[in-house]
C-alpha cells in the first residue's frame, strides 16, 4: 500500500500521466488567488482584531458594555476604511506599472 501511494502521487503531477488529464495552469493560478487573498483577509481580521480589541477594551470582562461596543465598533470602521483606501493605491499603483511594462 505505501508503494500505491508514491506511484498515484507522482502520476497526477506529470506530463500526461495515466489517467490522460492534464493539469490546467489557468485553473491553478486562480485557485492560488483565492487561497491568497482568503489568507490575506484572514490576517487583516485577526489584526484588526487584535489591535482594536487592545484599544477598546480595559479590562476584559464576560460581556462588552455599551461604550466598548461602540469603540469596537468606530476602530473596526477606521480599519476597514484605511484598509479599503491602502488597498485602492496599492491597486493602482500595480496597474501602472504593468501599463508601464
Amino acid at each position: 500500500m505505501e508503494g500505491s501511494f508514491g506511484s498515484d502521487f507522482g502520476s497526477d503531477f506529470g506530463s500526461g500521466g495515466g489517467g490522460g488529464e492534464k493539469l490546467d495552469p489557468g485553473l491553478i493560478m486562480e485557485q492560488v488567488k483565492v487561497q491568497v487573498a482568503m489568507a490575506n483577509a484572514q490576517e487583516l481580521l485577526q489584526r484588526m482584531m487584535d489591535k482594536c480589541f487592545r484599544k477598546c477594551i480595559g479590562k476584559p470582562s464576560g460581556a462588552l458594555d455599551n461604550l466598548e461596543q461602540k469603540f469596537i465598533a468606530m476602530c473596526t470602521d477606521q480599519y476597514m476604511d484605511a484598509w479599503k483606501t491602502f488597498s485602492r493605491a496599492y491597486n493602482s499603483r500595480l496597474h501602472q506599472e504593468r501599463a508601464n511594462m
